[in-house]
């Protein structure tokens, strides 16, 4: 009987990143620091999450670095989704993924029966509230509201919530029992930084660096794609943050798509060469699609070969599809199959499509 392929070496390096292999984090705040944003929509799968990652033991390890510490918060980010990130991080998050769920938002409250105006007056109820009784939670905040007149049945109450925080009102604060309640994200975080408690002039750009140098670092070998969809921005500024941390890194473009990234053709590989340098915050000088790339020796090209590699894995089961065409050819710059030079030349403008991913959120 053959033995089946080994993985392929940039699993090996995505489950690193992940910390899903190696040394552990300590703690849910290293953990959320690592992974940026830790999806949050499932409570137990969050904590979860953390303990699989880090040297926490207990439910209660993630509750005291949300109650005690004010360490992490849980909050609507990326893709209108509840995610878990440290607390410093929620003051560049927030403005940088929540602009484009405002519409979404308010097309979910006029389906819920809720107009704009009683959206205003349900967002004044939660903030006046909050702010003289302190954290509550959703059925208490949902009292105070329906007082008002305004609908919370359903879903109304949920996306109030939600256009709260997507205002920079409330966040997920401490933990009441078993129930997560809300708090202001003044009395919760504090202040904004900035000099002299002055919050300081948001920069979209520096942001996006910020948010694509710590998904490659987190959940590379990656595409443009990949980030545009787990950060839910548009594809524009996925490649505006991508130019920014890769400017002097080595790319490639290759003759057929990795498995992992159909149709891909240039692929951000996330901080540089062995696992261990992920954490350092290296660029990466290779990428997972290069044919002489150090991962391209285990990167499978066709379906059989991924499902020798183990089928199962969720991160292989864009495999399964039928294999897509090739990348275009481009002219040749060095001896191998793929050209690699350095930064982005004419013909790296356009980056690489790929499927998106879920594996933390």
């Amino acid at each position: 009987m053959t033995a089946p392929d080994p993985a392929p070496r940039w699993l090996a390096q995505r489950l690193a990143a992940q910390l899903l292999s190696g040394p552990p984090a300590d703690g849910t705040v290293q953990v959320a620091g690592r992974l940026l944003a830790v999806q949050a929509q499932d409570p137990r799968g969050a904590r979860l999450a953390v303990r699989a990652r880090s040297r926490a033991r207990s439910a209660a390890d993630v509750d005291d670095a949300l109650t005690r510490d004010r360490s992490v918060v849980v909050t609507w980010l990326n893709r209108g989704t509840l995610h878990l990130v440290r607390a410093e991080d929620y003051w560049w998050l927030h403005p940088l993924t929540t602009p484009p769920l405002i519409t979404g938002n308010a097309r979910r409250l006029a389906q819920e029966g809720v107009t704009p105006d009683d959206a205003q007056r349900g967002v004044a109820v939660i903030e006046r509230s909050l702010t003289a009784e302190g954290p509550l939670t959703r059925a208490q905040l949902g009292e105070r509201i329906a007082k008002t007149g305004v609908r919370t049945q359903g879903q109304a109450i949920v996306h109030l919530l939600v256009l709260a925080s997507l205002r920079g009102i409330a966040v997920r604060g401490p933990m009441i029992g078993r129930e997560h309640a809300y708090a202001l994200v003044r009395d919760w975080l504090g202040e904004p930084p900035g000099p002299q408690g002055a919050p300081a002039a948001f920069d979209r750009d520096r942001a996006l660096a910020e948010l694509a140098a710590r998904y490659l670092a987190s959940h590379g070998p990656a595409t443009e794609r990949d980030l545009a969809k787990w950060a839910g921005l548009p594809l524009g500024e996925a490649r505006r943050g991508l130019a920014a941390t890769t400017r002097g890194a080595v790319t490639a473009r290759c003759r057929r798509p990795a498995c992992w990234g159909p149709t891909t053709r240039c692929c951000w590989a996330g901080p540089r060469g062995s696992l261990s340098s992920a954490r350092t915050g290296n660029r990466s000088r290779s990428t997972a699609c290069s044919a002489r790339s150090r991962w391209s020796a285990g990167v499978p090209s066709a379906p059989g070969a991924c499902r020798a590699a183990g089928s199962r894995s969720p991160l292989l089961r864009r495999c399964l599809r039928p294999t897509r065409p090739p990348c275009p050819r481009t002219p040749r710059r060095s001896s191998g199959s793929c050209a690699a030079r350095g930064g982005r030349s004419a013909g790296d403008r356009g980056l690489s499509p790929a499927s998106p991913r879920g594996s933390s959120g």
